[in-house]
């Protein structure tokens, strides 16, 4: 039997590298981090314990590479959801849908994720970050940024900061006012994007 090529053998870890990952959102989703051992990540990935050290340094690490790799894969799916948006402020809109709409709808994965950032290690560069960051940098050039190297960087600190109000234990803020105040923030109607309700909230709700 002949030996693998150089290509089949980085599809291969490319594919054990993302069941890991894959198979960490899972189980924080239905455990949470603390009951979740790397142990249960290699078992329920198929992959051997020594892999996840492999590709990653910890725990923490890992979790933050698999939700990066959530938000990735959210963001391109609601850019290129048909109609494909072509137009710098429906992509920018759908963006913002996006991101904030994981805080809603995946509030354990999120707060957990967001919770790793603020430890000591920090916001960790990795490859599905890096691909977030494209994608996101991208957009707010495809909305019309003269300096989207500035204004990339403001973009992500606003997301970060609606997706920490929106998980906020004991004083969460409505996902629909959060929505409405970076729309505001970027001059977008209401409609663009995926509204959650045909109209913005009143002020001050």
């Amino acid at each position: 039997m002949s030996p693998r090529s150089a290509s089949a053998n980085e599809e291969m870890r490319r594919r054990s590298r993302e069941r890991l990952l894959q198979a960490t959102v899972e189980l924080i989703g239905e455990r949470g981090y603390e009951a979740t051992t790397l142990a249960d990540i290699a078992d329920r990935a198929g992959a051997a314990r020594g892999l996840v050290s492999y590709y990653f340094p910890g725990k923490r690490q890992l979790l933050q590479s698999a939700v990066h790799r959530v938000m990735h894969m959210e963001l391109e799916a609601g850019l290129e959801r048909p109609p494909c948006a072509r137009d710098g402020r429906e992509r920018l809109a759908r963006a913002i849908d996006a991101i904030l709409g994981l805080a809603r709808d995946r509030p354990l994965l999120m707060r957990t994720h967001m919770a790793g950032i603020l430890q000591a290690e920090g916001f960790i560069q990795c490859p599905e970050q890096q691909r977030l960051a494209h994608l996101l940098h991208d957009t707010v050039a495809a909305y019309g940024s003269p300096d989207p190297d500035t204004d990339y960087p403001l973009l992500r600190a606003l997301l970060m900061g609606a997706v920490v109000a929106v998980l906020l234990p004991g004083a969460p803020m409505p996902f629909e006012r959060l929505r409405a105040e970076l729309f505001h923030r970027y001059g977008l109607d209401w409609d663009l994007g995926v509204p959650p309700g045909p109209e913005p909230p009143p002020a001050g709700a």
